[in-house]
């Protein structure tokens, strides 16, 4: 049976590793971690409502119950028409019949932005966040600031839905505890409206919420960086704050821009519909596919990265590679999937969130939406490790 080698132990990689597995392809994942991080869930992590161990899954169990090969190491750099891979260890892999890139994207980094911390960094920042929090809450009061940014050059690679809902759930945290009046939360963004791509209904609900919980806004000024306990916006304003959570913009992987492979101006990989890499003058490989963050998405302009477009993308990519080989001329596109979906959890209820080419809808769900997207945590854990059915699409 023909090799697949995979880069990247994300949401991508691995659906696209179960997937391949399932038709008896050998494959071997590469990732830079032990472990898959569930990031929609990670937001709990600070306000203690999830465990860290329990927000994730051991590789080794993942390889133990799909049946591919694992390699923890970070790819360097990948030769694309030489066909070669190299890893930091020094390891190469040159043997595969197809490649699959997986390896998300960076962020940029903005002066002074390791005076921050994110909530879409590393795993463990979640505890560095955490950890933080615990130290204003002892103290008793406290100035916190939640944002993100996106990239100009590529407006998709944007994470926004994390920021708010991290920034909930602390306000929830500290009404719990009774200390909410001694803290004054404020969220910014360099765009006037943050939220916007969700839609009109979900932005006037944000901006309803934000009053009715009395949430201070800096919208609509560049931010040029970051002080110990600032932010700098391009005014030479300031935000003064004890804590700064902040997502930057998305750019490209470092090994995707050390490759020969084509890339859009903020560095992500270029696909066609079916995931596969095109070069240009179609001068170079026709067995290498991009899927999740690490490639340059193709839609409307309120696109964005989210997980389960990445997850989409590599089952497409599995399905194509399939079909390739037994001789079919159906492709699956990942462009007509294209759309906004999330569950904006707060902590005590949550709202539904949904745009696609046709409509943009946002409905509040009170407790049972917080429990749903509790639920949802086991059933990520539980159906990827096989030890439930799938549900469909999901």
């Amino acid at each position: 049976m023909k090799k697949v080698v995979i880069l990247g132990g994300g949401f991508a990689g691995l659906e696209a590793a179960i997937f391949l597995r399932k038709k008896k392809y050998t494959v071997t994942l590469v990732s830079d971690r032990n472990f898959f991080f569930i990031y929609p869930t990670s937001i709990w992590v600070p306000t203690r409502d999830i465990e860290y161990e329990k927000n994730s899954i051991d590789l080794t169990a993942l390889q133990k119950a799909h049946g591919f090969e694992l390699i923890i190491d970070e790819v360097a750099c990948i030769h694309a028409r030489a066909g070669r891979v190299e890893l930091q260890s020094g390891h190469r892999i040159t043997e595969y019949d197809y490649l699959i890139i997986a390896v998300g994207m960076h962020k940029l980094k903005l002066p002074g932005i390791e005076n921050t911390l994110s909530i879409c960094g590393s795993p463990q920042s979640s505890l560095l966040i955490r950890d933080r929090l615990d130290q204003l809450v002892a103290k008793g009061s406290g100035k916190l600031a939640f944002g993100f940014a996106g990239n100009p050059k590529d407006k998709s690679a944007m994470r926004g839905g994390p920021a708010f809902e991290i920034l909930f759930n602390v306000h929830n945290m500290l009404k719990k505890k009774g200390i909410r009046d001694k803290f004054e939360l404020t969220f910014f963004a360099p765009m006037d409206k943050p939220g916007a791509r969700m839609g009109e209904q979900a932005l006037g609900m944000l901006d309803v919420s934000f009053t009715r919980l009395g949430i201070h806004r800096r919208f609509g000024k560049k931010i040029n960086g970051f002080e110990k306990k600032a932010v700098i916006f391009a005014d030479d304003s300031r935000l003064e704050a004890d804590f700064i959570m902040f997502i930057p913009g998305g750019t490209g992987h470092s090994a995707v821009l050390a490759s020969d492979l084509p890339t859009n101006e903020a560095g992500f990989a270029q696909i066609n519909d079916y995931c596969q890499v095109i070069f240009p003058d179609n001068d170079g490989p026709d067995n290498i596919y991009a899927a999740g963050d690490v490639a340059a998405l193709e839609g409307p302009k309120w696109r964005a990265k989210q997980g389960h477009l990445a997850e989409v993308m590599a089952r497409n990519t599995a399905f194509n590679i399939v079909a390739r080989d037994n001789g079919k001329k159906e492709q699956k596109g990942y462009q007509k999937h294209i759309n906004i979906l999330c569950v904006m959890d707060s902590g005590d209820g949550a709202a539904f969130v949904y745009r696609d080419a046709q409509r943009g809808v946002m409905f509040p769900m009170p407790y049972f939406g917080h429990l749903l997207k509790k639920s949802w945590c086991h059933y990520c854990r539980l159906s990827k490790l096989g030890k439930i059915p799938r549900i469909p699409c999901m």
